[in-house]
């Protein structure tokens, strides 16, 4: 049997946050609530239990379960890749399976880390969990878990299942190299929020990250903009969003997106600790920052600046 290939996998794939109540335990009518939300939007795919999504301070049942309610509630509407990475091989071969079985598109790893894994172990685990599955791997290249170099990237992908690769990084030679030499048919994701626009002059062939639950507007013109040749304009607004991320970087930017989701009427829970959720005096310096950001730019692209705030109990 061939491997389907990820090419309807493409554009703009938000990282989608794994939705907690304020107990920490995962709330499911949250995440269809969210689901839901990113779908209207317009973005054309979803992320799920990866890095922005916790899953790493998850345990494997939560991650099924979640994993189970994104599925059905998106309901086929947009394609779902569940990232399914964990130090070991039999583990991650455990939630991949469960992944395809709850109908999964595509699934996604990091490379084994923590020990230091040689490059023939760390092809060993994309193969044996590649091979145990019937649908496509995409995998996951980020400085955390040890940026894998293109020589390794290149091995990969002559394992059968393997189909795509999210380049959460910011030498985009690397990543123009591995687009040339992978070819059209091998789709390439962006991970740096902050580099979308570079990324996609780069060759990728769709943007996944983080600021994509908070700003799926945004990136979604982004990427229109450069999908029609128009990257001056999609820098400009590139620049807008920048400035916005890089504010929020000076705490847990997790529990920002979500308590600006949840404000402004998207409920999107709560962080897992050891992160922590922003505390109401932290929400008004982000809020009185987008006020000012409003004031002085006529046009922020970004929505949620705009919406009517319903501040919660924090």
């Amino acid at each position: 049997m061939s491997m389907p290939s990820v090419s309807h996998i493409r554009g703009v794939i938000p990282a989608m946050f794994s939705t907690f109540n304020s107990h920490e335990e995962v709330d499911l009518k949250r995440a269809g609530i969210l689901v839901n939300f990113l779908i209207d939007q317009g973005v054309h795919g979803l992320y799920i239990t990866g890095s922005t999504g916790e899953g790493f301070l998850m345990t494997d049942d939560e991650r099924k379960a979640f994993t189970e309610a994104v599925i059905e509630k998106a309901d086929s509407r947009v394609p779902v890749v569940v990232h399914v990475g964990a130090i070991g091989t039999k583990r991650t071969i455990e939630l991949a399976q469960h992944a395809e079985a709850a109908g999964a598109d595509a699934i996604s790893s990091v490379p084994p880390f923590y020990y230091q894994f040689s490059q023939d172990n760390v092809f060993g685990y994309y193969k044996d969990v590649s091979d145990s599955v019937q649908i496509p791997m995409i995998i996951y290249n980020i400085a955390f878990a040890g940026l894998m170099d293109n020589s390794l990237v290149g091995r990969l992908t002559t394992i059968k299942g393997v189909r795509g690769l999210k380049f959460t990084g910011r030498n985009h030679d690397d990543m123009s190299m591995l687009k040339q030499e992978l070819g059209s048919d091998f789709m390439i994701y962006s991970g740096s929020d902050e580099m979308a626009v570079q990324g996609l002059l780069a060759g990728a062939d769709g943007l996944i990250g983080s600021f994509y639950n908070l700003l799926p507007d945004t990136f979604l013109e982004i990427y229109r903009l450069a999908q029609e040749g128009d990257y001056v304009r999609a820098f400009e607004i590139q620049k807008l969003a920048t400035t916005f991320i890089k504010f929020t970087l000076k705490w847990d930017f997790y529990g920002i997106m979500k308590q600006c989701l949840t404000d402004t009427g998207v409920d999107a829970g709560f962080v897992r600790r050891p992160f922590t959720h922003p505390r109401e005096e932290v929400m008004q310096q982000v809020w009185a920052y987008c006020d000012r950001l409003k004031v002085s730019v006529p046009d922020t692209h970004m929505a949620f600046m705009y919406r009517k705030r319903k501040p919660a109990a924090l």
